[in-house]
């Protein structure tokens, strides 16, 4: 189950309160004061986890809260200081102040670290405050206070690539033949509920990550379908590949149903418009072998106007797997933005 939201709420440690101590010792009729100071409150940190896929343990656990430090005793002895609460989160996933929308940090590297809530400073002991003519000083400080505050977290997967098309262009089907990724392939719309990431090896040294991004229909920017939910998902890939049914069961138009989705995208975010795309004319192994080469010639005539590459493949077969392959590594490794992505006929 992938959950790419949450709300919860991290407490920082209170500091230890300083310690307002006078040595007396037999013999020592003089010992003055000796009062130690408190320890430090924990600090709330987040960390970056690549194991991590989904913000699913914020669903079940939504307060965070860190030691408290401990007081100063006598004999100047130091308080304490309370432990750190690491909390593990997702690369990918982005921190706002839930009270204010303020972007805090994006997470995006393993190990990167963020100090959420800032542990409370330990109080000084009386110690601190003697002086020639103060000799006999009561004064202490109490602890730092504790830092509350309420954090929104959303996740958004980091993929190389996301593969995008309307529903049952086969894109789980070509994840599967891609990389080691199972996701669920039926003959039927919305198979797929939530994104899906792989890995593909072009070789020893070269790698692709791939995530399979659903529920793209007409409508999805507003709304509609899943799409609204998981079209964020793209904004982390570097290309997008573009899954193009060439001969769709319902017999629509596979270039105005590669439109609709370039629509969908420009209406999102302009940003989405702009970045480089691969179109996959999948399903090619339905197609009879004469008619083939025809049938992508007038694809490809119609798409004419637009700055995308395109490939022929069959992610049933895996016919044009490692062509595709090939162009999402070179893209990877040097994408540009494109300008106006697409145009109308």
């Amino acid at each position: 189950m992938l959950v790419d939201t949450a709300i919860i709420t991290v407490r920082s440690g209170r500091g230890g309160n300083g310690s307002a101590h006078f040595r007396r010792e037999k013999g020592i009729p003089k010992g003055g004061p000796d009062g130690g100071d408190g320890g430090r409150g924990g600090d709330v940190i987040l960390v970056g986890d690549p194991h991590l896929d989904t913000l699913v343990e914020f669903a079940y656990r939504m307060h965070f809260f860190a030691g408290n430090g401990e007081n100063g005793t006598g004999k100047k002895c130091h308080g304490k200081d309370a432990p750190d609460l690491r909390v593990r989160v997702p690369l990918g996933c982005l921190v706002f102040d839930a009270d204010t929308d303020e972007l805090l940090v994006d997470v995006t590297e393993e190990g990167q670290e963020f100090i959420a809530a800032k542990g409370g400073r330990g109080g000084r002991g009386n110690d601190h405050f003697k002086t020639p003519t103060h000799q006999a000083p009561t004064e202490f400080e109490v602890g730092g206070e504790p830092v509350e505050r309420k954090l929104r977290f959303e996740l958004k997967l980091i993929a190389d690539v996301g593969i995008i098309g309307l529903p049952n262009a086969g894109k789980s089907t070509l994840l599967k033949s891609l990389t080691r990724a199972n996701p669920k392939v039926a003959a039927y719309p919305f198979t797929t509920l939530t994104p899906q990431l792989g890995i593909a090896e072009l070789d020893a040294d070269r790698r692709i990550v791939f995530a399979d991004i659903p529920g793209l229909i007409e409508g999805a920017s507003g709304g509609a379908g899943l799409g609204h939910d998981f079209l964020k998902h793209i904004e982390r890939t570097e290309v997008l590949v573009h899954l193009v049914d060439v001969q769709p069961v319902d017999g629509s138009d596979p270039i105005e149903n590669y439109r609709t989705i370039r629509r969908e995208l420009a209406a999102f975010s302009e940003e989405l418009s702009k970045k480089a795309e691969l179109v996959a004319f999948n399903k090619l192994d339905l197609v009879a072998e004469d008619e083939r080469t025809p049938l992508l010639r007038r694809l490809r005539s119609r798409l004419r106007r637009t700055k995308a590459d395109s490939v022929a493949i069959s992610g049933a077969t895996g016919e044009g797997r490692h062509e595709l392959l090939e162009k999402c590594w070179t893209l990877v490794n040097g994408a540009e933005e494109v300008v106006d992505g697409w145009e109308r006929e």
